[in-house]
């Protein structure tokens, strides 16, 4: 580690922020809207963006500094278990082809902001979608947690902010300014400024991963170099070499699989896709966005590269930033940070109004003021945003940085939960509500107790994200259990509550809802955007 602050890095660095920063105030005037003070104009973009745009935006917000930091740190640390985010992100988009572009149609026909809107439309019922809400908010707070905690990862390898006996206030204040900035103006652009600036971010990462994976392996005497120096290390460390042991396949699975079925019920993500302007943009950009599998998987390799160059970390989420610094000159070592950081924001900012969107919408106007206003929503979201970000600073500066890891972990098994109502209730309303909700309390409890009973070296509680499959014997995925658990629970009460005639829900959606599209009759004024889900 190079001693002192990288003047050149950071200035480089500090361009490519200020560009952002501007960027993001202006996005405001960026097809800007008659009527601003809608959470259709200032939390969706006035579901505008083509399928460009949406294809930066979903990757700006899905392809974030954790993943640029976290998996290959997961390869450094753990060998090619660590590969597992590459499937996942393989096995996602088959998925999402399915049900994306039949939420985007009935979410655009009855002006629904939020999956939770969706949920009390269909079902007809607020404690459903409460739960939903709840759950989204909780899940998405400790992934806005870990961007900042990716900021501050690029931060320490430049030298920025002193040693760790400098005074608080002077060691954090590059990451509060970085706060401050990212909290302006998304209050004052909405999700206008994270598109426009995913387009920046993307670009960079593509450059510096394209780089990387030719620069660094010819510094280091090529990739059989690079494979052998990792595998002496796992089977030094008594890990078995490149390949995961046998008994560590079933986890391998079941986490790639549980986190290809939770990524697209994170509100970020259904928030990009409803900005979409068309049914066929979504089913266009579900083609397309498996090119930044393709990254991911270069990407990964960064970790066998860490191992190679030599670089020691005490801790793992600083190794990739600490082989830039390493291996790049300093001027391109300040566009990888660059890179990191701005990947940071976009991401954040999103997840922030996705977030504020479910309080205002599922809480503050279901239970708080249902008579509220377009105008009062938008203002409720824009300060509730902000709340989230200093939540999410807060956690960051107050907690050890395993904990945000270990609660972003727990986030993906809460999030895993909505599965069922959310994607279950766009193709049949066979479920009961009452079943649903049933279904979903039992999937968090047992997620997060079990999830509780996890210990690692560090960690008494909430060490990991895997333990033994009840009945079965292997280590597997806690959310993947409890998501099956949920969807039995589910099944069985709504045998039972059907046996009894419970009442159901009304539902307010039809058959055609689901395969409309923005242009066919009556789905653009059937409700108005500005009153959309207003009566219910």
């Amino acid at each position: 580690m190079k001693d002192g602050v990288n003047g050149v890095a950071l200035g480089v660095f500090i361009f490519f922020f200020l560009a952002v920063t501007v960027m993001g105030f202006l996005a405001a005037r960026w097809r800007r809207a008659d009527d601003e003070h809608s959470l259709d104009e200032w939390g969706l973009g006035g579901r505008s963006f083509g399928t460009w745009v949406t294809w930066f935006l979903l990757g700006g917000d899905l392809y974030t500094a954790y993943t640029f930091v976290a998996v290959p740190a997961a390869i450094y640390a753990a060998g090619a278990a660590g590969f597992f985010a590459v499937p996942y992100t393989i096995l996602v988009y088959p998925l999402i082809f399915t049900f994306l572009p039949r939420l985007w149609s009935v979410s655009h026909k009855h002006g629904y902001v939020t999956t939770s809107d969706f949920v009390r439309g269909r079902f007809g019922s607020k404690g459903l979608s409460l739960a939903v809400a709840v759950t989204g908010i909780l899940a998405t707070m400790p992934y806005i947690a870990l961007q900042l905690v990716g900021i501050q990862a690029v931060l320490d390898v430049m030298g920025v902010g002193g040693g760790e006996n400098t005074n608080w206030f002077v060691k954090d204040l590059p990451l509060l300014i970085a706060f401050g900035v990212l909290a302006a103006y998304t209050y004052s652009s909405g999700l206008r400024a994270p598109a426009l600036i995913a387009f920046v971010k993307d670009t960079l990462i593509y450059i510096v991963i394209a780089v990387a994976i030719i620069y660094i392996p010819i510094k280091l005497g090529g990739f059989d170099e690079i494979f052998k120096a990792a595998s002496d290390k796992y089977t030094a460390a008594g890990a078995g070499g490149l390949v995961p042991a046998e008994a560590g396949q079933w986890t391998y699975a079941t986490l790639a699989l549980g986190s290809a079925l939770a990524l697209f019920m994170y509100p970020h993500s259904i928030t990009a896709t409803l900005s979409s302007r068309s049914r066929e943009v979504i089913r266009r950009n579900t083609t397309i966005l498996p090119l930044y599998s393709l990254m991911l998987g270069l990407l990964a390799l960064l970790g066998f590269m860490a191992i190679a160059a030599g670089v020691k970390v005490t801790n793992g989420q600083l190794a990739i930033p600490q082989l830039f610094e390493n291996m790049f000159p300093d001027w391109f070592a300040g566009v990888a940070f660059a890179a990191i950081g701005i990947g940071a924001l976009v991401p954040a900012a999103i997840m922030s109004i996705a977030a504020a969107n479910l309080f205002t919408r599922n809480i503050y106007k279901d239970f708080i003021k249902p008579d509220a206003t377009p105008q009062q929503e938008t203002r409720v979201s824009k300060l509730v945003s902000l709340l989230v970000k200093v939540g999410a600073l807060v956690f960051v500066l107050t907690m050890d940085k395993t904990v945000a890891i270990n609660f972003q972990l727990l986030g993906g098994i809460w999030i895993l939960q909505t599965f069922p109502a959310l994607v279950g209730g766009l193709f049949t309303r066979w479920f009961h509500r009452w079943a649903l909700l049933g279904g979903w309390a039992v999937g968090m409890l047992y997620g997060t107790f079990a999830a509780y009973g996890v210990a690692s070296p560090t960690q008494k509680h909430f060490g990991g994200s895997s333990k033994e499959i009840p009945g079965i014997g292997e280590i597997g995925y806690i959310g993947l259990t409890a998501f099956v658990l949920n969807v039995v629970v589910s099944v069985v009460l709504t045998f039972a509550l059907r046996a009894f005639n419970a009442p159901d829900g009304v539902d307010e959606t039809s058959p055609m809802d689901y395969t409309a599209d923005a242009g066919d009759p009556g789905v653009e004024t059937e409700l108005p955007p500005a009153t959309a889900g207003s009566t219910h």
